[in-house]
């Protein structure tokens, strides 16, 4: 069986403005990845060591409080 081959993600030109201007000389890919960390934490889907939260974590959690 084969592996799905991943999608890839073609930015808007305004987002490779600011990676050009923002963070010149960084990797885009490694910009991009940690703004997306950044936005799951803050969205509550990632748990505090780093995991991915399913909805059946955050519906465990409602019930223990």
């Amino acid at each position: 069986m084969t592996a799905r081959s991943l999608p890839l993600v073609q930015p808007a030109l305004r987002m490779w403005t600011i990676l050009r201007r923002c963070y010149r000389g960084q990797d885009p890919v490694a910009v991009l990845g940690r703004g997306l960390e950044m936005l799951a934490a803050a969205d509550g889907h990632l748990a505090p060591g780093g995991g991915i939260r399913t909805a059946r974590d955050v519906e465990r959690a409602r019930r223990r409080t």
